[in-house]
Parts: structure tokens; sequence; C-alpha cells
């Protein structure tokens, strides 16, 4: 626990002083501000519709922004050659993955918790309810660290930044349409690949609309369980090359 907790420290320290991490806040915040008045103000609509809306598109821009958080965790590591002090140091690959991934998360949570004034100006405006503003954050935080476990180990497969940000690029938009993919097919198949779709399952058909349900979070949990593992897995492997 003490070395995740320095690298934790360490991590979150470098996206509080990185220019970097910075523009990535600065843009979300704009995209998620333009989204809003471009889509979810306009017309006269039920406040709750005007919610989903408003959690559709800041769900879509947390996937982004978690990608765009983690890709740079290990390969930019390895671009410097720091890679090789943390390997012959007395860390567990585990402990480094971990608090890298907590550093990220908890910059992530900053950034979801500057845009709580949009619903709030829309909880002011009509008749939606504190716990589904609260349901629907904890959705974009479960989509968010899956995003970023997937950033993570795609920035522990390979050296090249870009090359990792693809990987994980192709990764989530491959896993966010599972389900229009499954609908072409039929029987067990089409049961198995929807149920393990990213977004369309479990982001919008119960975060987004307020409702909890546990099979959702524990999916996510899952997820952001099994890629970090695979991030492990990796850097296990890199080791020894």
């Amino acid at each position: 626990m003490a070395a995740t907790n320095i690298i934790y420290r360490r991590e979150l320290g470098a996206f509080l002083r990185s220019p970097f991490a910075w523009v990535i806040a600065a843009l979300f915040l704009f995209v998620n501000g333009i989204l809003f008045l471009a889509f979810v103000l306009p017309g006269q609509r039920l406040s709750a519709v005007v919610l989903e809306q408003f959690f559709m598109f800041s769900g879509l821009t947390s996937f982004g922004v978690g990608l765009l958080l983690s890709f740079r965790l290990i390969a930019e590591e390895r671009t410097s050659h720091s890679m090789v002090l943390l390997n012959t140091s007395p860390v567990r690959d585990s402990e480094i993955i971990v608090g890298k991934f907590l550093a990220a998360l908890t910059f992530l949570i900053i950034l979801l918790a500057l845009t709580i004034y949009m619903p709030l100006l829309i909880k002011v405006r009509g008749k939606i309810t504190g716990s589904q503003i609260l349901v629907g954050y904890i959705g974009m935080l479960m989509v968010g660290s899956a995003a970023l476990s997937i950033g993570l180990f795609a920035s522990a497969m390979v050296k090249n930044q870009f090359l990792a940000a693809v990987i994980g690029l192709v990764i989530l938009v491959v896993m966010g349409n599972l389900f229009r993919f499954a609908a072409t097919l039929e029987g067990n198949v089409r049961t198995v690949l929807g149920d393990i779709d990213l977004f369309w399952v479990h982001y919008m058909g119960g975060f987004m609309r307020g409702v909890l349900n546990l099979k959702d979070v524990i999916y996510y949990l899952a997820v952001i369980y099994f890629f970090l593992l695979l991030g492990v897995k990796t850097l296990e492997a890199k080791r020894w090359q």
C-alpha cells in the first residue's frame, strides 16, 4: 500500500501540474458546455428527458476524457526511460497500475464535479430529484473509470503513445457498439454480446435514466478489474522481455 500511495501522489501531482491534463480538462468542460447549450436546453421538454440528454452526452465525453487521461500513463514512462527505474525498484506491477489508475480517477472525479452546475440548472427549471442526478453521476464515473482502465491497458501494451491511444479507442468503440452488432444476431450470442456492451445497455438503459441497478454497477466494476488485471499481466510480461 505504501508504494501504491507514493505512485498515486506522484501521478496526481503530475496531473495537476501538467498543461496537457488541463487542456483535456478545458476541452472536456467546453464540449460539455456546448452540447448542453445546443442540444439539452433548447425546446420545451420534460425535465427528466432534458436530464437524460445531458447524461447521454456527458457519458460519451466521459469515455473520451477517460481515454485521454490514461493512454500516456505507462507509454510515457517507457519513452522517458523512467520505466527502468520503476522496474528496478521494490514496486510490484500491480502497485504501479493501481497507483496510476487511482490518480487518473481522482482527476476524473474533479472534472465531473466541475460539471455539476448543469444538472442543477435543470433541477432549478424543472422537476427532477437529487437522486436522479446522483445516479447519473455514478454512471458517468463508471463509464469514465472503464475508459481509464482500457486506456491504461493499451498504454501498458505499447511504447508509442499514439498507438496506445488508437488501441484504446478501438477497444472502446467495439465494446461500446456490441449492442448494435448483437441486434443483427439471434439466440444466446445476441444475449451475451448485448450484456457485455459498454454503453447502450448498462449506461443508457440504467444510469442515464436515473435507475440504479446492482447488475450495472457489478458489470462496470468487473470491466475495470479485468482491464487493470490485463494491464498488470502485460507489465509482468514486458518486465522479462
